[in-house]
C-alpha cells in the first residue's frame, strides 16, 4: 500500500507545487519589478531563478518526506498518511511564502528610507 500512497502523494504534491509556483511566478513579478526600480530584464531573470529554486526546494522536501514514511497497512492508514504528508508540504509552502513576503516588505521599506539621487 505504500506504493499507492507514494503515487497519490506525488501527484498531489506535484500539482500543488507547480500550481502555487506558477501563481508566485506570475504575481510576484510586480513586487520584484518594484524593488528593482522597473528593471524588467533583471526582474524576469530573478523571477525565473526564484521559480527554479522554489521547485527544487519543494520537490526535494517532498522526496525527503517519503523517506520518513511509516508502513501503511490499511486504507485508513493510507488516507491518514497522505493527508498528514500533504499537510506538511502545504504548511511548509505557506511558511516559506510568508518569509519571502516579509523579506520583500523589509527590502521595500529599506529602499524607501534611502534617499535616491
Amino acid at each position: 500500500m505504500n506504493t499507492l500512497a507514494y503515487l497519490i502523494y506525488g501527484c498531489i504534491t506535484g500539482f500543488v507545487t507547480i500550481w502555487v509556483g506558477w501563481i508566485f511566478y506570475r504575481n510576484g513579478r510586480a513586487f520584484i519589478l518594484y524593488l528593482l526600480q522597473n528593471n524588467a530584464l533583471l526582474t524576469d531573470a530573478i523571477n525565473r531563478l526564484l521559480l527554479t529554486g522554489y521547485y527544487l526546494l519543494n520537490l526535494g522536501y517532498a522526496a525527503v518526506m517519503i523517506s520518513t514514511w511509516e508502513r501503511v497497512e490499511s486504507w485508513t492508514g493510507l488516507l491518514t498518511s497522505v493527508t498528514v504528508m500533504t499537510g506538511r508540504i502545504i504548511l511548509t509552502l505557506a511558511f516559506i511564502h510568508y518569509c519571502n513576503m516579509a523579506a520583500i516588505y523589509y527590502i521595500g521599506k529599506k529602499q524607501q528610507s534611502i534617499p535616491h539621487s
